[in-house]
Parts: C-alpha cells; sequence; structure tokens
C-alpha cells in the first residue's frame, strides 16, 4: 500500500469522494484527518515567518471549527500522534483529527464557501501534507 501526503486533492478524485453528496444514500460521515506540519509557516507573501506550521495550521483550525459548528458537524478528536500500533509508515503525522459532518454536501457547501476561501490559506502554510479518510456507518 502507497501513503502519500498531499495539500489538495485531484479534481476526480474530489468528485469520487463527494459522488453521493446530495443523493438519498448522504448522511452522516466522519473525515479522519492524518496531519503533518512544516517546521515553518510558509505564506506566499512571506509574512508570519516566525510561525511554526502548527501556529499557522491552528489560525486555520480555529475558524473552520466555527464553521463546522455552524453546519451542525462537530470536532469528535483532537491530539498528537503517538505512534503506530499496526503496521507502518515512514513518517509519522504530527496530529490526527477526526471530524464528523452531517453530510458530504454540507462537508462540500462549507469547502466550497467564501468563508472556508478565506482561511484556507493558514492551512496551506502550515501543512507540508495530509490524509483524509471519510466513512460512513454501516
Amino acid at each position: 500500500m502507497k501513503v502519500l501526503n498531499g495539500l489538495w486533492p485531484p479534481a476526480s478524485q474530489v468528485e469520487k469522494f463527494f459522488a453521493k453528496a446530495g443523493t438519498a444514500d448522504d448522511g452522516p460521515v466522519a473525515l479522519l484527518n492524518l496531519l503533518k506540519f512544516r517546521p515553518n509557516a510558509i505564506y506566499p507573501d512571506g509574512r508570519d515567518a516566525h510561525l511554526t506550521g502548527e501556529e499557522a495550521y491552528m489560525r486555520y483550525g480555529l475558524e473552520v471549527a466555527k464553521l463546522i459548528a455552524a453546519l451542525g458537524g462537530k470536532f469528535v478528536w483532537f491530539g498528537r500522534i503517538d505512534g503506530i500500533l499496526v503496521g507502518e509508515v515512514e513518517e509519522m503525522w504530527d496530529r490526527m483529527v477526526l471530524i464528523e459532518y452531517p453530510s458530504l454536501a454540507a462537508f462540500r457547501g462549507m469547502t466550497e464557501s467564501h468563508a472556508y476561501k478565506a482561511i484556507e490559506m493558514h492551512r496551506e502554510a502550515g501543512l507540508a501534507g495530509q490524509l483524509d479518510i471519510g466513512a460512513r456507518r454501516g
């Protein structure tokens, strides 16, 4: 199994992930985020170079938490990764976040909103990459 961190998925992967959004099969979805931070924040305009990647990401995290709550979602877990019990990866992630959204449609709508677009620069400045895994009950 190949594990590849990324910042943005290709359009084909986005469409496949959200294929059931707005259909009768659309319901609660959990998203496991495995986060790897940059040593230092990298903003395109060079600002805030004194911040760590995690500090820049937390700017995003505090604001996206409000957006998630407003659509009826919730943070289930946020914590530092201690290690892997089964399996192995070449490089360990720094944090794990588990978020529950009321539906794929709600999640997608949030990521396409103006409010989200206004904060995503902090995510990009802070992350070296991440792995996101979506799951539905059943």
